[in-house]
C-alpha cells in the first residue's frame, strides 16, 4: 500500500513493528498522534485507538522520529519547522509542537519537539461529485465557501473538487484553476511536484501566504477559479475581493459549524452580509467524515 510504504520510511522501528502488528487498512488510517510519555494514538476510520501500556512515546523515540524526518528532507525540515509542520512524500504532513523560539517578533524554531501528529493524505477520488452540479450556474464557477469543523473532510472534498474542475467532467467544460496551497495539504506538492492528483489544468503555489498567493495567481498565471483553504484573515478577505473584482471565481473553506456561528466572526461578517459568496456548502462528520450536511444560498 502507498500510504503504508510512505509512512513506515519515517517511523523508528519500535513504532513500525506495533502498528504492522495491527493489520491496518492504511487507507482508513487518518492520525498517529505522539506525546512524551504517553501513550501512543491512532485516529482510523473517525475512531481513536490508544495503545495503553504497549506503545509509550519516550524521549528516545522521538530522537529517533527527528532523525528520520531531518534526513529526509533536511531544507523541509529546516524551512518548514518555523510553521510548525513538514510535508513528507506522499503529501502526510508532520505537525510538531514543543518550545517556541522567538526572534524579531518572529517565530524563528520550534525546539525541544515532545508532541508530533502525523496526518496520512488520503484522496477520495469522486467524493465531490455530488456538489459539483451546484458550483455551475451558466457556464460559471459560483464564488463558495465551505464551512466545516476539524476534522470533516473539508480538505478532500477540496482537493477533488479542484481535480474535476481543472480535468472538466459530465456536462462540465475544464477550467485553469490557480491553488495557493499554504500548508502543502492539498496538492501535497513535495519538492515541488504534486503528490495528490489536482487535475491537468491546475497551477500551484506552495507554502505560500493565502492572500500573497491569491494576487500572484491574478496577475501570472491567469485562473478562471482560484482556490483557497482555511481563510479568517483580514487580508484573506481583501484579497479574495480583489480576485472577485477581477472576473476570477473563488472557492474556499473556513473553520466553522453554521453561517450563523460564522458570521459572529468580525473579519467575515461583512463578507457574509453583502452577499460576496454566493452558496455554502457545510459539512459534518457525525455519521461520516465528509457529510454534507446544507448547501445554501448567500444570494439576497
Amino acid at each position: 500500500m502507498k500510504n503504508k510504504d510512505e509512512l513506515m520510511k519515517i517511523l523508528p522501528v519500535e513504532l513500525r513493528v506495533h502498528i504492522e502488528k495491527l493489520n491496518l487498512n492504511y487507507e482508513k488510517l487518518q492520525e498517529i498522534r505522539l506525546r512524551v510519555n504517553r501513550p501512543l494514538i491512532l485516529v482510523y476510520d473517525n475512531n481513536e485507538l490508544i495503545m495503553n501500556n504497549q506503545v509509550i512515546a519516550t524521549q528516545r523515540l522521538f530522537n529517533e522520529l527527528m532523525q528520520y524526518l531531518s534526513n529526509y528532507s533536511l531544507y523541509a525540515f529546516e524551512e518548514e519547522l518555523k510553521q510548525g509542520y513538514i510535508t513528507i512524500q506522499g503529501g502526510h504532513r508532520v505537525g510538531l509542537a514543543g518550545r517556541v523560539v522567538i526572534e524579531d517578533s518572529k517565530i524563528k524554531t520550534v525546539k525541544n519537539i515532545s508532541f508530533v501528529n502525523i496526518r496520512l493524505a488520503n484522496e477520495v477520488l469522486g467524493c465531490a461529485n455530488d456538489v459539483l452540479p451546484t458550483l455551475i450556474e451558466k457556464d460559471r464557477v459560483k464564488h463558495t465557501i465551505i464551512i466545516s469543523p476539524p476534522r470533516c473532510g473539508k480538505t478532500t472534498l477540496l482537493r477533488d473538487i479542484v481535480r474535476q474542475l481543472s480535468n472538466g467532467t459530465k456536462g462540465i467544460r475544464p477550467r485553469s484553476v490557480g491553488l495557493v496551497d499554504e500548508r502543502s495539504e492539498i496538492a501535497a506538492c513535495y519538492m515541488g511536484v504534486p503528490q495528490n492528483d489536482i487535475g491537468k489544468r491546475t497551477d500551484v503555489l506552495d507554502c505560500c501566504p493565502k492572500a500573497e498567493g491569491m494576487l500572484m495567481l491574478i496577475r501570472s498565471m491567469s485562473p478562471e477559479v482560484i482556490v483557497v483553504d482555511e481563510i479568517g484573515k483580514k487580508e484573506d478577505i481583501e484579497a479574495i475581493r480583489y480576485v472577485i473584482s477581477s472576473g476570477c471565481s473563488v472557492i474556499c473553506t473556513v473553520h466553522g459549524s453554521d453561517i450563523e456561528r460564522l458570521s459572529e466572526k468580525e473579519v467575515l461578517r461583512d463578507m457574509l452580509s453583502e452577499g460576496v459568496f454566493e452558496q455554502a456548502i457545510i459539512l459534518s462528520n457525525q455519521r461520516k467524515i465528509g457529510e454534507i450536511i446544507g448547501i445554501t444560498s448567500l444570494v439576497k
